[in-house]
């Protein structure tokens, strides 16, 4: 999302997601029912999966979030969301919890991982990288086969921007480059330039590019009336940007998050999501549910069915690729 979590969530009104959303859960195209035949025959691996107890954990950005995400969402949940989509392994996302959680939730997703009662099978773990105790934080779990890389939001209003390009930041990211680990951008699409200038300052750091590069589906589709939050031909120029470096990837996901309120069609999704696909080549993109804030615009069978519309031209190969192989390989999942 381009907006940070509680703007974003403020700007997606209650009845939207109760109402004008339900309707459009219910009406699936014939083409759906195929992508879905699809779907069930090839294994998923779904590397952008949040999960939150509120029992254990209280993320601050909840606070005035809409009814669908002011609950816990844990693996049982999750189980039933996937169900009949073959998701067969997991990476669970960071959700943004209190500076003071972070280890908690790096060991209570540990303890996910190691379990065989859950899909989950690695993390992405919270961590701020311009704090000078970043380093001590994150190389206590150097050892970790389960921790997979860090992230913070970078669009969030207490990361100013150019927060990624300061001396700080890029140290930590070099930091993890030594550590093995990756880096998620999930940034402004205004600011994706910076994250190509990062890249290239850190060319021994995996990079994850998120949510299609936070891609606004109304930005390629004037018709649906809605104020995009970027301009589409910016866009492209700072995803190829970041394309051409070899040491990023791109993650498919977090689109359907703004598809427009009430009935849609999975191809006001297909411009961004083609995009991505051909600038970053078949082996260089992964598949993220981006659950449960996928719920803003449909449910987790929607989103998959969805995006198996729009692959659905592209070879068996490449469509494995995206979904299963490319995110085995990343993660290091064998």
């Amino acid at each position: 999302m381009g907006l940070h979590r509680r703007d974003f969530l403020k700007h997606v009104s209650v009845g939207a997601l109760v109402g004008g959303t339900s309707a459009s859960l219910t009406s699936q195209p014939t083409a759906a029912a195929e992508s879905t035949k699809a779907s069930h025959a090839l294994p998923i691996i779904d590397t952008h999966q949040h999960l939150w107890d509120l029992s254990k954990f209280q993320p601050p950005w909840l606070s005035g979030a809409p009814e669908i995400l002011s609950k816990s969402y844990v693996t049982k949940d999750y189980l039933e969301a996937t169900a009949g989509l073959n998701v067969v392994k997991a990476v669970y996302m960071e959700v943004d919890v209190d500076p003071k959680q972070q280890v908690e939730e790096a060991e209570h997703v540990i303890a996910l991982s190691k379990s065989k009662d859950h899909p989950t099978v690695g993390a992405v773990i919270s961590g701020r990288p311009n704090s000078a105790g970043f380093k001590p934080y994150i190389t206590q779990f150097k050892a970790s086969p389960y921790i997979k890389g860090v992230r913070q939001v970078l669009h969030a209003p207490s990361a100013p921007q150019g927060l990624c390009l300061e001396k700080q930041f890029v140290a930590s990211m070099q930091l993890l480059g030594e550590l093995g680990m990756s880096y998620d951008l999930c940034m402004r699409p205004t600011e994706l330039a910076d994250g190509a200038k990062l890249a290239r300052l850190c060319p021994d750091t995996r990079f994850v590019v998120d949510h299609c590069g936070n891609a606004d589906p109304n930005a390629f589709n004037p018709s649906s009336g809605e104020e995009p939050s970027h301009e589409a031909d910016q866009w492209k120029r700072d995803l190829a940007k970041l394309a051409d470096c070899p040491n990023v990837i791109c993650k498919i996901s977090g689109i359907v998050a703004r598809a427009p309120k009430g009935e849609w069609k999975s191809d006001i999704l297909a411009p961004a999501i083609n995009f991505c696909l051909d600038e970053f080549g078949a082996d260089r993109v992964v598949f993220g549910g981006d659950w449960p804030v996928c719920l803003l615009g449909a449910s987790y069978r929607r989103w998959v069915e969805s995006l198996m519309e729009v692959i659905g031209n592209r070879s068996e190969v490449d469509q494995r690729k995206l979904l299963h192989d490319n995110a085995e390989k990343f993660y290091r999942l064998v």
